[in-house]
């Protein structure tokens, strides 16, 4: 829940971040881990016509982004989409999908973690098995821990450092395997159904999604009405044309065996460029998720450390430590429940509640984007005026409604008992300061 400091707290940040800026920092999130794993799921549920998949996110992205935007153009607080909503919808609102954030961003880094032991696996025969699978979690997990508790500069250089080359070895595959397509490899035998669609759209949103945490933020942002909405149209169809560019290559290089393989992209850079390009890609592809893993273990323990702050967890995850000055105890759980999700799951369970979880923050932001609009919320300057204002929040909701219709009950329950969890906890809390 944002305190009602929180505007002064805002006002002592300095508002540097510009368009580029913040357009690269959308394209760094969002291009994760999951790009090197899920053409081969998508094609394996609709073969050659799977860019129907991801024209299906790319839709419905669209339409949720331009809400973020104008949401984004008319609260400038630190926060991002959970700022949005408490400010449009009141305090529990805002808890709420602070708490969404915290569980999308919990659930991605399991599931991102997953794929990054799978391809250490790959480049690493020997470490490919459950136990060692497990061991290079928990080191993994104690590393990053161990360096982020050291201190957030430290925590910082380590994602700097292995996510400056996460573009190139996917960018010489766009380039270099154009000219290996095999065309009959793109050939559709036969239409998907809706159902099919929605089910592999619901997962493939995994790889796009990433700005909802870009935007927090949004309190360092230079001029938000004008930067928020540009970034967010730069950063959308650079990733849309990257993603279904490395699907149609990966497809028109590997055909059906795409959708069996284990790492597709390394497989597609396997034939364009030979062994070496297949090692250049699964060393890019740990890279990048080594990157994100970094990068997200180093921002999803502060929202435990704010939830113990502001008296809604223990206040022992508030902990800072004397000399290293970084929240801890925060740090310290955040890995041990991240390692125990990522070893007992597999990546598609994680994905799918990671996205459901996505989905339902991305409706309330719709929400408030019409209702900021409605009470004409402003912070400063003129606010982005989505086309055809009254109607595209709810063509998104739409979009959101069609994609989830096939989310099974069980991950339904899940998401919804880690909602009610929060809304006691919310009360308990409200009761006890009173």
């Amino acid at each position: 829940m944002i305190p009602e400091e929180a505007p002064a707290a805002d006002s002592r940040l300095v508002r540097v971040v510009g368009i580029w800026g913040l357009a690269a920092s959308i394209v760094n999130i969002t291009v994760g881990g999951g790009i090197f794993r899920l053409p081969a799921f998508v094609a394996g549920q609709l073969g050659s016509a799977a860019p129907i998949a991801y024209l299906v996110c790319a839709v419905a992205m669209g339409l949720i982004v331009l809400c973020f935007a104008e949401a984004g153009s008319r609260v400038a607080l630190t926060g991002g989409p959970y700022a949005y909503v408490e400010v449009a919808f009141g305090s529990l609102a805002g808890f709420l999908s602070g708490v969404l954030l915290w569980a999308v961003g919990t659930l991605a880094l399991a599931a991102v973690a997953t794929l990054f032991a799978d391809a250490v696996g790959a480049l690493v025969p020997a470490l490919g098995g459950p136990a060692a699978r497990a061991a290079v979690l928990v080191a993994t997990f104690a590393l990053l821990s161990a360096v982020n508790v050291r201190g957030v500069r430290q925590g910082t250089a380590v994602n700097v450092v292995f996510t400056i080359a996460k573009l190139l070895p996917l960018l010489l595959l766009l380039v270099a395997g154009a000219f290996a397509v095999k065309a009959g490899n793109l050939a559709w035998h036969g239409a998907p159904s809706g159902g099919q669609v929605a089910r592999t759209s619901v997962l493939l949103i995994f790889a796009f999604a990433g700005i909802e945490t870009a935007l927090v933020p949004s309190g360092e942002v230079r001029d938000v009405a004008r930067t928020i909405p540009r970034a967010i149209a730069l950063a959308m169809i650079g990733i849309t044309l990257l993603y279904i560019g490395l699907h149609l290559v990966s497809q028109g290089l590997l055909g059906d065996a795409l959708a069996t393989s284990s790492t597709p992209l390394a497989d597609a850079a396997a034939v364009a460029l030979g062994p070496a390009g297949r090692a250049m890609m699964l060393a890019g592809a740990a890279v990048s998720m080594f990157g994100y893993v970094g990068g997200m273990t180093l921002a999803v323990p502060r929202a435990l450390f704010a939830l113990g702050r502001d008296g809604f967890l223990p206040r022992q995850l508030a902990a800072v430590h004397p000399r290293w000055h970084t929240p801890w105890v925060a740090i310290v759980v955040q890995g041990v429940i991240v390692c125990i999700l990522a070893v007992t799951s597999g990546f598609e369970k994680l994905a799918i509640l990671a996205n459901l979880s996505t989905l339902l923050l991305y409706a309330g932001c719709c929400l408030a984007a019409w209702e900021l609009r409605r009470r004409d919320v402003r912070a400063g300057g003129i606010p982005f005026r989505v086309p055809a204002a009254g109607v595209v929040p709810f063509l998104a909701l739409a979009a959101i409604a069609y994609m989830v219709t096939s989310v099974k009950p069980l991950e339904w329950a899940v998401v919804a008992g880690v909602l009610a969890a929060a809304a006691l906890i919310y009360f308990a809390a409200r009761a006890a300061r009173r």
